[in-house]
């Protein structure tokens, strides 16, 4: 797939109708407000923020007992990237969530110097107890992460690392993930494979899963600057034994990182099931900076291979993407960090810096004669919608055409429409529309045959150079129209088109008051043959609007 991003230029077109949009409103309606402590100006109300302080990667992401589990990168001494420790949370419906105390916490010697990180990994939970560490009645989950030794240091196994040493280490939890003990026999995995070992440094992000037809489990990590993934094979979670390596395929513009692998029926046939290996990267994503990149192909218990290629979001901002173990009734579900690191250090913020993205229900469908990967908001994320307040079909003249009505609670909404370009150049939708022109652009350019977001003009871009683009992705349309699916949150715009096989996820930082919604066709009219728009509550919504076992974090 090309992706093209382009640079910022004018948009004198649309300026007086989205200055027309921002000032016409109509009041809102209180019920799904967020609490006051999750209320700041672009603090997203879809998707996971800690309260406080950096977050990036999401990790061991896994389901037990009724609740979903979200790891995480976290910086627990400021808002800038340090100290890396696991953030912990946790949800019932993959929507609302509940930030707990610490997983596994920096460690630093008494000289404060640090000692180990704890960089990402993946979580199973040990049901039938193959690695020894649970008790009866209390299956372990055990977490699989990257120990980063930045000195020499005596570990206290008495053994040995090396400064810069990166391995595969265990920790493991009696109590639904509440604490957690290290394995004392760590690293489990101390360096890479033998033809590798001058890659110590860059040997990380184990993806750990059971793989039922050996009954085994399977690691995948990377060897980040080489563009490889190695797979390893365990049946205790303590002992490791290589099986293969894949590598370079894809995009190789800078060094892969977060690996996933899994299982997914094509068309809703078991029958018919293919691999998918995902592999962020960084820099070389598609929009510049980090991105993400998905290959399907087979997997045999020990080696994959990759039949096609494709990136798993055209956006500028979805990164470290990695899927839940143990999901119920077989789901798929992804989680991607919104963001790039070409400004993830820059990103306007107060307390708090860093946001997961919506959490994405995947499948496999064939789609003009290629077996693709499709992404949709999790099931249950229509819940969140309130009463539509725009419905049906209409023409779009050229020009812009403000829908005033067009506003929620939360400052969030879903849009929903089939767009027929007609005879437009392009058409689509601005939303963070306000004074001056300001807005995000989410449209269809019918001559280049592309969906686009365009950013140039949507608030502060400030803080990068590199910010302020316009980036887009291929897609023919189908009967002369193409479907996009548009979440609009407070600080980002994210798109699916079609049947969910083109994403593109943009952070926009909008300035007060630029919250309206207008429709525009350029170089002729268009036509909207259906259009939907509901107004979102908050996922930070107030105690008393969520349901109790909700509140209670599903415990």
């Amino acid at each position: 797939m090309k992706i093209t991003t382009e640079k910022p230029r004018a948009a004198e077109m649309l300026a007086a109708g989205i200055a027309a949009a921002a000032i016409s409103g109509c009041a809102q309606v209180p019920a799904g407000q967020p609490r006051a402590e999750y209320d700041q100006p672009h603090r997203p109300q879809l998707s996971y923020t800690p309260e406080r302080n950096w977050m990036n990667d999401p990790n061991g992401l896994v389901h037990h007992d009724g609740e979903y589990h979200m790891f995480y990168q976290y910086n627990p001494n400021g808002a800038g990237w340090g100290d890396m420790s696991w953030g912990h949370a946790v949800s019932p419906d993959l929507l609302h969530w509940r930030e707990l105390p610490l997983a596994l916490t920096v460690e630093k010697d008494d000289k404060g110097g640090v000692t180990q990180m704890f960089f990402s990994g993946s979580a199973v939970v040990d049901t039938d107890n193959t690695s020894g560490l649970g008790q009866p009645g209390k299956p372990a989950m055990v977490a699989m992460y990257t120990s980063v030794y930045p000195q020499d240091f005596t570990l206290a196994n008495g053994r040995r690392v090396r400064a810069g040493q990166q391995s595969q280490s265990l920790a493991y939890s009696l109590d639904k993930g509440r604490s957690w003990t290290q394995y004392a026999g760590n690293p489990v995995i101390e360096q890479p494979p033998a033809p590798y070992a001058d890659e110590y440094r860059e040997f990380r992000d184990p993806k750990v899963f059971w793989y039922a037809p050996e009954r085994k489990w399977v690691m995948v990590a990377v060897l980040a600057h080489r563009h490889k993934t190695v797979l390893y094979s365990s049946t205790d979670l303590r002992n490791w034994r290589y099986m293969s390596e894949f590598g370079p395929a894809g995009a190789v513009g800078g060094m892969w990182e977060c690996p996933d692998l899994f299982e997914l029926a094509v068309d809703g046939d078991p029958a018919r099931s293919k691999w998918v290996m995902v592999m962020n990267l960084n820099p070389g994503g598609p929009a510049g900076g980090s991105g993400a990149q998905y290959f399907v192909g087979r997997f045999d218990g020990a080696t994959f291979q990759a039949e096609r290629d494709e990136w798993l979001d055209g956006g500028a901002d979805f990164y470290a993407a990695v899927s839940w173990n143990g999901a119920p009734d077989g789901r798929r579900v992804l989680l991607g960090w919104m963001s790039n690191w070409l400004y993830a250090h820059d990103l306007p913020a107060a307390a708090w810096r860093g946001a997961q993205s919506v959490p994405r229900e995947l499948g496999l469908r064939t789609i003009d004669g290629q077996v693709r990967l499709t992404q949709q908001p999790v099931t249950g994320f229509d819940g969140l919608r309130r009463a539509a307040v725009a419905r049906g079909g209409r023409a779009v003249a050229e020009g812009v055409t403000p829908l005033p009505q067009a506003r929620g609670p939360a400052g969030a909404l879903d849009i929903d429409m089939l767009l027929a370009p007609g005879g437009a150049a392009r058409a689509g939708v601005t939303v963070h529309a306000g004074p001056n022109g300001e807005g995000t652009v989410v449209g269809y350019d019918r001559e280049r045959g592309e969906v686009y977001v365009d950013r140039r003009n949507a608030g502060d871009a400030s803080f990068h150079a590199a910010f302020a683009a316009r980036h887009a992705a291929p897609m023919a349309l189908r009967d002369g129209a193409i479907r996009l699916r548009i979440l609009v949150d407070r600080s980002s715009v994210t798109v699916f088109a079609g049947e969910g096989e083109l994403t593109l996820s943009s952070q926009v930082f909008p300035r007060a008051g630029s919250d309206g919604v207008a429709l525009f066709a350029e170089g002729g009219a268009a036509e909207l043959r259906a259009l939907q728009i509901w107004p979102l509550a908050s996922i930070w919504a107030k105690p008393a609007e969520i349901p109790e076992a909700i509140r209670d974090g599903g415990r």
